[in-house]
């Protein structure tokens, strides 16, 4: 008996404590989770560079917007992007009407066409971003049931081998918190580029909003046809 348990235990010292042996040696339900919040985390990721990319289109349009507002005429932006899109929400309204309308009810519905494309646009950016906030508020919680499903095994091991002394005990614990580290690993990046996306895109909105009153009143008063829109 004596034996079996020191054979156990040189088996539970000579284990290998790196990243891969920790996930290696865990429960298949610790495994699951492990692999569950790295594809999490390649996403959320993938996501952060698609946000980083299309909020860095979306800031130079904002100066192009703001250039046309104080040339009071809209120009041609990015294909797809939130200049044309004004452009063409300002177009259409100019052509199904409003050009006969009084100056004040054209400078109401030209602004509100374009407030239409500006959050449609938003909209779009705005895609993704629950799955970071739903990410960075879950996953540290799914790590953290990994970490006390481990812990549950490792007790177990530990009543079976009777044997409660560190070098037994580390490398099951060890494999449990690997599975809190993951889930933190996941969730911090995710919390900190919805945050900060959320930000840019209200920044954005505030720029925006005052540039396409600017546009709306100015295209008004000069009564411009659709082609000079």
């Amino acid at each position: 008996m004596v034996t079996s348990l020191d054979e156990t235990a040189a088996a539970v010292v000579g284990r290998d404590l790196s990243i891969i042996g920790l996930f290696e040696h865990a429960d298949i339900v610790v495994k699951s989770i492990m692999i569950g919040l790295l594809i999490a985390s390649i996403v959320c990721w993938a996501l952060i560079f698609e946000k980083m990319f299309r909020m860095w289109r979306l800031n130079r349009e904002v100066g192009v917007l703001e250039d046309a507002a104080a040339a009071g005429q809209l120009g041609a932006g990015s294909k797809g992007g939130l200049v044309n899109s004004v452009t063409a929400a300002a177009q259409t309204e100019w052509n199904e009407g409003a050009r006969n309308a009084p100056s004040g009810e054209v400078r109401d519905r030209l602004e509100q066409a374009m407030r239409g494309a500006m959050k449609r646009q938003l909209k779009g950016i705005e895609k993704g971003l629950p799955f970071l906030a739903t990410l960075g508020s879950a996953a540290p919680f799914i790590g953290l049931f990994g970490t006390v499903w481990g812990i549950m095994n490792s007790f177990t091991a530990i009543a079976q081998s009777k044997d409660t002394s560190l070098a037994v005990v580390a490398p099951g614990i060890a494999e449990a918190l690997f599975a809190t580290a993951v889930g933190l690993a996941a969730a911090i990046p995710a919390v900190i580029a919805y945050n900060q996306f959320t930000v840019a895109l209200g920044r954005a909105s505030d720029k925006i909003t005052p540039a396409l009153a600017v546009l709306a009143r100015s295209l008004a008063r000069r009564g411009v046809d659709a082609n000079q829109l």
